[in-house]
């Protein structure tokens, strides 16, 4: 691999850049399957249709459907998908925990429509399908609302069916590994073979129970302390950060059958 040399640091030494790109390189040069995952590293789903305010909404239905409602610490209270799981935990196997998956699900669906697109996805997807990549969406929002994003932007075509999303039982979202599970069965990829890219320390967390090795991506410091604490070691602040360092790998890579 030709080695890309990168722009000096402030006091003249390159090495901290170098090695940041070699990692980046290696992670790229070792998979034949990219998993993504949906909600940051291809798209911010609730730019336009906050998530805060779609959690106030699922609050405000719990307390109306759910004896007791749903209890979650209040870092958390924000986050419809940690809602979701209070649910599941606290009522397993009620009827009304599928009532609000649904319910979540039609707030995400509404959410496509305005969700902004993360800078840099579309050209690196286009760019690693090209490259032969298999790629695969892993996904704690549920599949119709990434299908319907990936088909109004034209970037389904490079995902085809591995489009892997929320399951009925929400104990099943990341940090279980299950969605990973699903997209390695059907790219026939194997762990070793396969790269994650992720935005969280639940996306870090499924990627490592699996072996499989994780890139993080951080829009702010806050995320990257985040990811950091969850034990990823190769964090980027873009998507287009990615690009030239696909420039560097060898051509030839095998295109999935």
């Amino acid at each position: 691999m030709a080695h890309r040399q990168s722009a000096l640091c402030p006091d003249g030494r390159s090495d901290v850049t170098d090695s940041h790109n070699n990692d980046l390189a290696r992670r790229f040069a070792d998979a034949t399957c990219v998993l993504f995952d949906f909600d940051g590293p291809v798209c911010h789903l609730f730019d336009g249709h906050p998530a805060r305010e779609v959690a106030a909404e699922l609050r405000g239905w719990a307390a109306r459907n759910m004896p007791g409602g749903v209890s979650v610490p209040p870092e958390f209270a924000d986050d419809p998908l940690a809602l979701l799981r209070a649910a599941a935990r606290s009522h397993p196997g009620s009827p009304l925990v599928g009532q609000m998956e649904r319910h979540l699900a039609a707030q995400e669906e509404l959410a496509t429509l305005t969700a902004a697109p993360t800078e840099g996805a579309d050209r690196l997807i286009g760019r690693l399908s090209a490259a032969g990549f298999r790629l695969a969406v892993t996904t704690n929002n549920c599949a119709e609302a990434a299908r319907s994003y990936l088909d109004r932007t034209g970037l389904a075509v490079f995902f085809g069916e591995h489009i892997h999303g929320r399951e009925p039982d929400p104990l099943l979202m990341k940090p279980d590994p299950d969605c990973l599970r699903r997209a390695l069965r059907s790219t026939g990829s194997t762990e070793a073979e396969a790269l994650m890219i992720g935005d969280s320390p639940a996306d870090c967390l499924a990627a490592h129970t699996l072996g499989v090795p994780f890139l993080g991506y951080a829009r702010n410091e806050s995320k990257r302390l985040q990811l950091s604490d969850a034990g990823a070691k190769v964090i980027v602040a873009t998507m287009s950060e990615l690009l030239p360092v696909l420039d560097d790998l060898p051509s030839g890579l095998p295109v999935p059958e």
